[in-house]
């Protein structure tokens, strides 16, 4: 698998930083950017752990898809949070009064992308 493409442009949706030439998230990088192994990875976004091991699997528009939220939802709190490390500890671990207490973690497991219309909602200055 290709290396993510280097981005020069500063401020840019964290998605876009591990993109490969083929337009695919490479996995291998964003597993090493938050130093999880590719099964944590998959946990993560909940995927079976070999989903991310396997090239073929891991390039598919559900897998993709799922990639592709987590990283959406920890670059909407990036800036917010302090950085995509703390943005990444607040996914995982950061009950929300507005889904019931559940992670924004939870959320994207389950296929529940309304947590970046919430987060939307929250950055032009509502309240939960």
């Amino acid at each position: 698998m290709g290396q993510a493409l280097k981005k020069s442009v500063q401020n840019e949706p964290l998605v876009l930083s591990y993109m490969d030439r083929a337009g695919k998230i490479a996995v291998g990088q964003v597993a090493d950017s938050f130093g999880m192994s590719k099964g944590q990875l998959a946990q993560t976004v909940g995927l079976a752990r070999e989903t991310l091991y396997r090239l073929e699997r891991s390039r598919t528009a559900k897998t993709q898809g799922r990639l592709r939220e987590m990283l959406e939802i920890i670059s909407r709190g990036t800036e917010w949070a302090g950085g995509k490390e703390q943005a990444m500890a607040w996914y995982r671990a950061q009950p929300l009064p507005a889904f019931g207490g559940r992670t924004a973690e939870a959320l994207v497991k389950d296929g529940k992308a309304a947590i970046r219309d919430y987060l939307d909602h929250m950055a032009l200055g509502a309240f939960a």
